[in-house]
């Protein structure tokens, strides 16, 4: 199995929020008749019960003069659904939530200025509903309100998923060389230079973290896992690099190392073939710059895919460069929908640098040699990273319907 790549986060049963900078609290609990209900009265100053259903969304509510409100949303649907809160005349969003399930009720907090805004309910197959139209025209006195996000269709997308596309098509011939020249020291019988250039190969293809979805079978083939239950050096069908690294550490003769080279020789030529016909799914791009760094925390940084090179943190600093590659890209996309995005390069930038503290000259410290301070450092510049670029995802999320 590769790593890649399922995103346990996104597929929650309450998804991230679209309205950059807004913190979610995400509350599941059971309700009654009181829960369900669309009135304001009898609620905690500041906050609005609404429940969204088929026969309606959002109820009745009111913010004459605007400021900041938790909306404490129900939902009475029968199956999942994506609830909105947009300006209509703007068209900007300023919440969102998907997959929001049967049963659940999540607190939302937003600060509300001038504008007209309006529910949407989209339930999974079925008809959407819309809420009714709040405006809001005195709020002259509301300081930093909520900042509404501009939604992308997938022509907002295609462009930068061509550009990066094309970085990653770059990519592959210097992977291919890369993999041509372990192969030449396996022919050469030198072991010591292999170990150095499977490290230099295998980072070449980690950092093209967005595109593993685009490669499918052939990601298995470079960059596969031994199967439960074995490990890459007992695993009769593992190939790719993991299966290489196993043998080059195990102390196997270049002899006997040979056949997996070629065979991952043979994978990155396919792949190097088929390159002109692959398609980059556009919504993996901000999909992917979260992904990335919360799969170097779940497979590099447990040492799960550790097969006897102890080089996960290099591979970790790849996965990172991964995750700068895609933001490079989108950064334009960004730009005027997520305030954050500087403090979140900023957050990519230390983690970055942090690792890099761990190479020694192209000699990497092993995960096991990390104090417990050095680990606590690590997790927490890492967590903090996967937390920023997170939103990403949801502001990048194709817009298959109108405000």
């Amino acid at each position: 199995m590769p790593k890649n790549r399922a995103i346990a986060a996104l597929a929650a049963a309450v998804a991230l929020i679209v309205a950059a900078g807004v913190v979610v609290q995400v509350v599941t609990r059971g309700h009654g008749d009181d829960a369900a209900s669309a009135s304001v009265g009898a609620t905690p100053p500041g906050t609005i019960k609404l429940s969204v259903s088929d026969a309606g969304c959002g109820g009745t509510w009111s913010l004459p003069h605007g400021g900041k409100v938790t909306f404490e949303i129900t939902s009475d649907f029968q199956q999942g659904a994506e609830v909105e809160l947009a300006d209509v005349k703007k068209q900007l969003v300023y919440l969102d939530l998907e997959g929001f399930g049967p049963g659940a009720t999540v607190d939302q907090t937003v600060t509300l200025g001038n504008g007209t805004y309006r529910f949407s309910c989209f339930p999974d197959e079925d008809i959407a509903t819309k809420g009714k139209t709040v405006t809001i025209t005195d709020a002259s006195g509301v300081k930093n309100p909520t900042p509404g996000v501009s939604p992308v269709d997938q022509n907002d997308l295609i462009p930068y998923a061509i550009k990066y596309q094309k970085w990653v098509a770059a990519q592959v011939p210097i992977l291919r060389t890369r993999v041509n020249t372990l192969a030449t020291d396996i022919a050469a019988g030198n072991i010591a230079k292999a170990k150095t250039d499977w490290l230099t190969a295998h980072l070449t293809y980690e950092s093209m973290g967005a595109a593993y979805g685009t490669f499918g079978d052939l990601d298995d083939a470079i960059n596969g896992e031994p199967a439960p239950g074995t490990t890459a050096l007992a695993d009769p069908k593992l190939t790719g690099f993991h299966k290489v690294e196993a043998l080059l550490w195990s102390g196997a003769s270049a002899a006997k190392a040979a056949p997996a080279v070629t065979a991952l020789q043979g994978a990155v030529a396919k792949l190097a073939a088929a390159m002109p016909t692959l398609q980059q799914d556009p919504n993996d791009l901000g999909l992917r710059a979260h992904e990335i760094v919360e799969n170097a925390i779940q497979f590099e940084l447990t040492g799960q895919t550790d097969a006897g090179s102890h080089t996960n943190l290099a591979t970790i600093g790849a996965n990172l460069a991964g995750s700068q590659a895609v933001l490079n890209v989108i950064d334009p996309l960004l730009t005027s929908r997520y305030p954050q995005l500087g403090a979140t390069e900023q957050a990519l930038a230390a983690s970055q640098k942090l690792v890099a503290t761990y190479d020694h000259d192209g000699s990497w410290a092993a995960l096991s040699s990390l104090d417990q301070l050095q680990r606590e450092k690590l997790d927490a510049s890492l967590d903090q990273t996967v937390e920023d670029l997170a939103p990403i995802a949801s502001i990048l999320d194709e817009r298959s319907h109108p405000l």
